[in-house]
């Protein structure tokens, strides 16, 4: 079905993790960076040579188009949807990508800093992709296959249907989404306007994974509230916000409840930010349960530490400020059996084990779906997301590009 087929998805990401698209955790603006827009306009001008005459930039940053359905079928709408920004964990200007063929198994060092090294050791994965060609930046970046490999595979699979109009599909939906990675990505997204019935994000990882579930989560700000005087004339009535600060960060357990003692299933409370001065002082935590009851009870938790550490700092106060992230997508999912079935078929007709995971985070398919959109999540084939090591083989691309085009096809076949 695919011989021959001259795939564009490993060049069409080594174009796009070029242009900076970095989000802004800071920023209140909607993008959170003007800049992410740069490579939206790309794609859509890139859709619309395509033939999806629709596709356009909106004044957010969303990148909306359509290909019209070749059935007679009455088949669901179906949205492909991946992120445009990078994470903000590090640098994403100037990314040089690189190509290496035919992987070997041996460490791969990265020419822009040699202290950056791809061991095999450490990334199990790599094992599994001996014989293969592998992407990475150059060791002074990340590479921004997270979400640039969901959108290269996805544009791609619209070449594909584009370029072979006997494979009959129905009506299909691009989304591409900003500030994934700072949690705002659907915060501007007109689902009536994208008018889909499904869908599935392209921001996965291992060959083959299909995730239904992911944590649900909620971002916790506390505020602390000290007693300000001068330093010369303090003693018996300085209450310093900061010491209680650090305090608190002390008191959370060494050995559970982080990100660094946890795995599976378990939750977490996780601090993220710290900011302020002796008088006020702020602390951001990221709660996380793949059991949205959990959230509550590991609030409390951090809650009472916060208090038993100020009952030793008398004048001190606090105030702790709880907002819902997302919730489990695994909620909804399972009130649609077929959009998940529909999936693992896709999989397995690409020749692939199925691999069903629960996401250790969220994506655009956990608020998605709870916004009306059913919407698991698929592969791509992205490895070591977030950091300078960071990689993806090109053979797991174009499995997942094939997996796209499967995935229309079965639904298109059962409606």
């Amino acid at each position: 079905m695919f011989a021959g087929y001259p795939f564009s998805a490993a060049s069409r990401l080594m174009r796009y993790v070029q242009i900076d698209t970095q989000s802004d955790p800071l920023s209140q603006s909607q993008p959170s960076t003007e800049k992410q827009k740069n490579l939206g306009a790309l794609l859509a001008d890139e859709l619309q040579a395509l033939g999806l005459t629709d596709a356009h930039l909106d004044e957010y940053g969303y990148v909306y188009a359509t290909l019209p359905a070749n059935t007679d079928k009455a088949v669901p709408v179906i949205c492909f949807c991946s992120h445009v920004d990078t994470a903000p964990d590090a640098s994403g200007t100037g990314v040089k990508p690189l190509l290496h063929e035919a992987y070997d198994g041996r460490d791969l060092v990265l020419p822009d800093d040699p202290a950056i090294v791809l061991r095999p050791t450490e990334l199990p994965y790599l094992k599994t992709c001996i014989g293969q060609d592998i992407i990475t930046a150059s060791g002074t970046t990340l590479l921004g296959g997270d979400d640039k490999a969901g959108v290269a595979a996805i544009m791609d699979a619209v070449q594909y249907l584009v370029s072979h109009p006997e494979m009959q599909h129905g009506t299909i939906k691009v989304l591409f989404t900003p500030d994934e990675e700072v949690g705002r990505g659907t915060a501007r997204v007109d689902l009536q306007k994208l008018g889909a019935d499904l869908g599935y994000t392209l921001d996965g990882g291992d060959r083959g994974s299909l995730e239904d579930e992911t944590f649900s989560a909620d971002g916790v700000t506390l505020t602390i509230k000290g007693i300000i005087t001068h330093p010369g004339d303090a003693k018996g009535k300085l209450v310093n916000a900061l010491k209680i600060a650090g305090e608190i960060l002390a008191a959370l357990p060494k050995d559970s409840l982080s990100p660094e003692t946890t795995e599976g299933k378990e939750g977490f409370i996780h601090p993220t930010r710290v900011d302020g001065l002796s008088e006020q002082c702020t602390l951001e935590f990221i709660i996380r349960d793949f059991v949205t009851a959990g959230l509550q009870e590991k609030e409390n938790f951090l809650e009472g530490i916060v208090q038993e550490v100020l009952q030793q700092h008398p004048g001190a106060t606090y105030q702790m400020k709880v907002t819902e992230q997302y919730r489990n997508m695994k909620e909804v999912l399972d009130l649609h059996p077929q959009i998940i079935a529909n999936a693992k078929e896709a999989i397995q007709r690409a020749g692939l084990p199925l691999k069903m995971e629960s996401i250790r985070g969220g994506t655009d398919g956990s608020r998605l779906s709870f916004m009306g959109l059913p919407c698991p999540n698929l592969f791509t084939g992205m490895q070591a997301i977030h950091s300078k090591r960071e990689f993806i083989s090109v053979q797991d691309l174009h499995k997942a590009v094939e997996t796209i085009v499967h995935l229309v096809q079965v639904w298109e076949e059962r409606s």
